[in-house]
């Protein structure tokens, strides 16, 4: 399966290492940035076939069989609305888009024209996750009432993540993630989603609080920061024990503690190149038996997800200008 990156950015570089590191019938074949020698440089950097300075040239050769869109948020939308008019199987990097709607646009779109599209939020992917869930279904915790999930970073020497043009803010580059572990750990039958958040001088936000009430009763407190250096972790609590998950981004250890905080187990994490791997190879399983999503993040949940992330937007009075 050749591989080709949209964008020659940061996250496209961590591409090309899983990529290149896994070898065998994936192939690191193109790159397209706007700049053709950024375009170039990366190719030789990481040994692709092909780079192209501009997007509709790569996605004109018939030869890529699978894109990943590695850009800034508000380009997801027309970038994967062109891969897909080009007929070309597309992952896209988290967030999908930047609201519910678009997102549901390229996928009634997609589903038109038959191409595939999944998006990349790697964490869905992981073996880490199949691991937490054999855990809370075995009952070696009891009953699950209560998670908390952090992911916090000191990154705001980011100049996008203050800008309103480009979606900047918390929630859409970190604070999806406590989400989706509390998703992935308690599913989405929730009756509210309501947080609170700080606010920088540009109108976005800068630290989140969030809580997560579910209809059986359950709980989940998140929160996140631009500018904090935390513990990133994320907790599962339940009537017998609770499952202890150290940075719940990528997640690199996994311990079961009893009621009197004693560690009874601790499962290892499976290593990996950098962790981008799984979604290229959930990609290949996916066009290898004909379908149009992954069943690892199906289009009803990324829709899920955003119609939150929507809906703490709209009780923030977060709007980006393009919106």
């Amino acid at each position: 399966m050749k591989i080709a990156i949209l964008g020659a950015g940061s996250i496209a570089q961590k591409m090309a290492q899983a990529v290149c590191g896994l070898g065998g019938d994936i192939e690191p074949y193109a790159v397209a940035s706007r700049d053709a020698a950024r375009a170039e440089a990366f190719r030789q950097s990481w040994g692709f076939e092909k780079a192209y300075g501009s997007y509709e040239q790569m996605l004109s050769d018939p030869a890529v069989d699978l894109v990943y869109i590695a850009t800034p948020h508000p380009f997801h939308y027309p970038q994967a609305k062109l891969c897909i008019e080009y007929g070309k199987p597309v992952l896209v990097e988290k967030p999908f888009t930047v609201n519910a709607q678009q997102a549901a646009e390229l996928f009634a779109l997609a589903e038109q024209k038959h191409v595939f599209i999944t998006e990349a939020i790697w964490t869905r992917y992981m073996p880490s996750r199949s691991i937490i869930d054999d855990l809370l279904a075995s009952g070696v915790i009891g009953t699950p009432y209560m998670l908390t999930a952090d992911l916090s970073y000191p990154i705001s020497q980011k100049p996008r993540l203050f800008d309103p043009a480009l979606a900047g803010g918390s929630l859409l580059d970190i604070g999806l993630y406590p989400i989706h572990f509390a998703s992935m750990a308690f599913g989405d039958d929730i009756e509210k989603i309501s947080g609170t958040c700080t606010y920088l001088d540009t109108g976005v936000d800068a630290q989140d609080s969030i809580t997560m009430t579910y209809r059986d009763g359950r709980q989940a407190v998140l929160t996140c920061s631009m500018f904090a250096s935390s513990h990133r972790f994320g907790i599962i609590y339940g009537s017998e024990g609770y499952i202890h998950c150290t940075n719940i981004n990528n997640i690199s250890a996994i311990e079961v503690f009893d009621s009197s905080h004693r560690r009874i187990r601790e499962v290892p994490v499976p290593q990996q190149i950098n962790g981008y791997e799984y979604e290229v190879l959930a990609c290949r399983q996916a066009l290898a038996e004909d379908r149009l999503e992954c069943s690892e993040m199906p289009h009803t949940e990324t829709v899920r997800i955003l119609q939150w992330l929507d809906q703490l937007r709209a009780g923030w009075n977060i709007r980006y200008p393009f919106e």
